[in-house]
C-alpha cells in the first residue's frame, strides 16, 4: 500500500493543503511529518491510515475517514463525521459537526466533542471534557484525565443525552434533557421540516 507524506512544501500560506495528490479519497496511507500545525483539508479520506505526528493537526471542513487508524500530535477536526476502522488518537482535542465513530479506542489530550454521537470499539478517555448527543463504548469511559493541569469541575464533565453502552470510571455524567429529532427551516417562503441531523450537516443550526 503506498504512503503520501505531506511536508511544507505541500502547504500555502494559509496552511491548506495544496499537493499534487488527491487527499479526499487516497487509496493508501496519509501521513504528515512534525510542526507543520493545523492543516486544512476539504476532505480527508483514506484507505490505510492517518497519522500526522507531533506538532501537526487535521482540520476538514466535511468528514476525516480512514480504514485503519487516525492519529494525529494536535488536533484532529471536522465539520461532519469522523470514522476509523481502528482508533483514533489526538494530542489535543477531537471535534466533530456530527459523528465520531472508532473501532478500537478513542484518545484526545483534551475534550472531545461531537454534534451527535461518539462510539468506540473498546474505551473512550479525554483528558478534559466530553461533549455529545449520546455515548456508546465497549469497555470504560474516562473524562478530566489531564496530568498537565488540575481540571476544574467543568473540564471533567461528561455532557450527553444518553449513555448507550460503557461504564464511565472518571469524570462526572450530567445527562441533558433531548433535543427535538427534527427542526422546521424556511425553504421558498414556506416551512419545512427536515431532521435535526440534516440540519446540522447543511450548517442550517
Amino acid at each position: 500500500m503506498k504512503t503520501y507524506t505531506i511536508t511544507k512544501k505541500d502547504l500555502n500560506d494559509k496552511n491548506e493543503y495544496i499537493g499534487i495528490e488527491d487527499l479526499s479519497c487516497f487509496d493508501g496511507n496519509i501521513e504528515a511529518v512534525e510542526n507543520l500545525g493545523t492543516i486544512k483539508f476539504s476532505r480527508l479520506i483514506a484507505s490505510g491510515y492517518i497519522c500526522f505526528k507531533v506538532g501537526s493537526g487535521i482540520k476538514a471542513d466535511c468528514g476525516i475517514k480512514a480504514g485503519w487508524s487516525i492519529k494525529a500530535g494536535e488536533c484532529i477536526k471536522a465539520g461532519c463525521g469522523i470514522k476509523a476502522g481502528c482508533g483514533i488518537k489526538a494530542g489535543e482535542g477531537i471535534e466533530a459537526g456530527s459523528g465520531i465513530e472508532a473501532g478500537e479506542c478513542i484518545e484526545a489530550g483534551e475534550c472531545i466533542e461531537a454534534g451527535s454521537g461518539i462510539k468506540a470499539g473498546c474505551g473512550i478517555e479525554a483528558g478534559l471534557s466530553i461533549y455529545c448527543q449520546w455515548i456508546s463504548s465497549k469497555m470504560r469511559i474516562f473524562a478530566g484525565t489531564t496530568v498537565c493541569k488540575m481540571p476544574t469541575e467543568k473540564e471533567t464533565q461528561i455532557v450527553c443525552e444518553e449513555v448507550r453502552d460503557g461504564e464511565i470510571c472518571f469524570g462526572t455524567l450530567v445527562l441533558t434533557v433531548p433535543k427535538k429529532s427534527t427542526v422546521t427551516i424556511l425553504v421558498d417562503g414556506k416551512e419545512t421540516i427536515i431532521s435535526r441531523e440534516s440540519a446540522v450537516a447543511l450548517n442550517l443550526i
